[in-house]
């Protein structure tokens, strides 16, 4: 009877944490060695070399034409950056954080009189996705809390991702 007892509690600590690290998942397939978004096509790849590994449907800033300028302007920003952060706690499920802005984007916001903004980030849905409609982020780059699950764990700090037009 204790075995048996033993075994339950086993178990049910076993199913208590596998729910605690849902959404950290492990890859080691090929290395992603580039992010390349392309937002008039509203897709997101990534590549190792030149071959792609996994693409995805993106959802852009709320005002998705042209490069981002300001902070404030719902624009995602174009140009070559790096993946350079990560947060397992973001209000968008998880959230890996790009350079933006760059000493050109700098520049460009200081001739406008403005800031050029910050905290750009692909990252997931979030709880309030429901209430929100497509092209909803201040300038992020957004796919579902299961792709960007996918993306956290192939991508690393460091890898160049590229957004074009």
């Amino acid at each position: 009877m204790r075995v048996l007892i033993k075994a339950a509690l086993g178990l049910a600590v076993l199913i208590a944490l596998s729910g605690c690290a849902t959404k950290f998942r492990s890859y080691d397939g090929p290395e992603v060695t580039r992010v390349i978004v392309y937002k008039e096509l509203r897709r997101l790849y990534l590549l190792h070399e030149n071959r792609v590994l996994k693409s995805y449907r993106i959802d852009l800033g709320f005002a998705p034409e042209g490069d981002k300028k300001v902070e404030g302007d719902g624009r995602t920003p174009e140009g070559h950056y790096l993946i350079n952060r990560r947060n397992p706690d973001s209000d968008y499920h998880l959230s890996l954080g790009i350079s933006y802005p760059d000493e050109r984007d700098i520049a460009e916001a200081r001739a406008l009189g403005k800031n050029p903004g910050g905290d750009i980030f692909i990252h997931g849905r979030g709880k309030l996705y429901s209430l929100l409609r497509k092209d909803w982020t201040w300038g992020c780059i957004a796919v579902t809390d299961d792709e960007i699950e996918e993306i956290y764990a192939m991508v690393r700090d460091g890898t160049p991702i590229s957004i074009y037009k």
